[in-house]
């Protein structure tokens, strides 16, 4: 079996598939990546045993047929550091042998039996389908990875949270301390549903999604989730178990509302933090009409930093602490220009809005305040 293709292109595939192979795994045919080559395309899949993700290729030439498996470490070293070209691999599969032939030299390698390789196992029928545009779940699983918990007695939080009811769709997650909630009112459904994608099929979402408009497909069942993007699928084991009651945990009578540009709240955070206790990382703030004070003591070395900032406050003065590297990390995973931070009061969740929202989309974020001493 003979076939060619772009360097770059194969290059490319192999960089994004091997996120899906572990360190260490179970069986070692798994630290291979598996290829198959029919009617002039290459299908190349890797798999940790709970996830499988699988690309396709159109190749430029095609002589013979078949499957083989191949270590990710070696093929990856052979293609990383080829210039754009065309690549030849000729594949032996009775002796096992691989040729990677490109412009000025070769590669010669051994290969591994595919039918060592695990099979897929396919959705079954009458999984639910959700269809999403490939832009709005990347940018909501972008603003949502950081919020997931990493528990061992509620494993239900170390997911992504997808919620369908008949309002809108909701994109969650939280680890107890903040709370991140996306709802787009155009995707709904009569039958609500729901599922909770855990963080590595996620994290290998969002560094694969294209933010363009084409959609992405979702299959799901109790157990498993099938998604279809571009070129690309991924199979993966969803988190089992109900998930927190999130909406019961947002404050809705919030009257202390504070308007501020983000980029300003953000390096004024930074300035002060380092001189936070290192074990509490307590920030205060204190708020009152059309200025907020920001400010932090670690007692034992006798440090202290101190800024006040110009912003829009209405509500009643108030004093109130948050943990700032958590403060920092909620403001850095939203875009807008200016966020408002909704208060009820220091004992309270706060919540951190978007002054400027995508149309038809809800976006917040929740934290946690700290107890002051005073």
């Amino acid at each position: 079996m003979r076939f060619t293709l772009s360097s770059s292109a194969l290059n490319g595939r192999l960089s994004i598939l091997s996120r899906v192979i572990n360190s260490k795994n179970s069986l070692p045919i798994l630290d291979c990546f598996l290829f198959e080559v029919y009617n002039q395309t290459l299908t190349i899949t890797a798999s940790d045993s709970e996830n499988v993700m699988r690309t396709t290729i159109a190749l430029d030439e095609q002589e013979g047929e078949g499957r083989f498996a191949v270590n990710n470490h070696t093929i990856l070293d052979a293609v990383k550091e080829l210039p754009e070209q065309p690549l030849t691999l000729d594949v032996d599969t009775n002796a096992f042998t691989i040729k990677v032939i490109y412009q000025n030299g070769i590669y010669n390698f051994t290969a591994q039996d595919a039918n060592e390789y695990p099979t897929l196992q396919e959705m079954p029928e009458g999984a639910t389908l959700l269809t999403l545009p490939s832009a709005m779940l990347s940018d909501c699983i972008n603003r949502s990875l950081f919020a997931t918990a990493t528990e061992e007695l509620r494993p239900v939080m170390n997911g992504i949270y997808f919620d369908l009811t008949a309002d809108a769709l909701a994109i969650v997650a939280s680890d107890g301390h903040k709370l991140v909630r996306n709802r787009n009112y155009k995707i709904k459904s009569e039958n609500p549903t729901s599922f909770i994608l855990p963080k590595k099929p996620a994290t290998l979402l969002k560094n694969t999604l294209v933010k363009d408009e084409s959609d992405v497909v979702i299959r799901f069942d109790e157990r498993n989730a099938e998604i279809k993007f571009g070129d690309n699928l991924l199979l993966c084991r969803l988190i089992e178990g109900r998930y927190p009651n999130y909406n019961s945990v947002i404050p809705q009578d919030n009257p202390n509302e504070l308007t501020i540009d983000r980029k300003v709240l953000i390096g004024a955070l930074r300035r002060v933090m380092p001189f936070a206790s290192e074990s509490s990382q307590l920030v205060r703030m204190h708020l009152e009409m059309g200025r907020m004070e920001i400010s932090s003591e670690d007692i034992d070395f006798s440090t202290s930093a101190k800024e006040e900032i110009v912003c829009e406050y209405q509500g009643n003065k108030m004093d109130i602490g948050f943990k700032g590297p958590s403060l920092v990390e909620v403001l850095n995973n939203l875009q807008s220009e200016e966020v408002v931070l909704q208060l009820a009061d220091p004992s309270r969740p706060c919540l951190i809005i978007p002054d400027d929202e995508p149309d038809n989309e809800d976006i917040l974020m929740l934290i946690m305040p700290m107890l002051l001493n005073d």
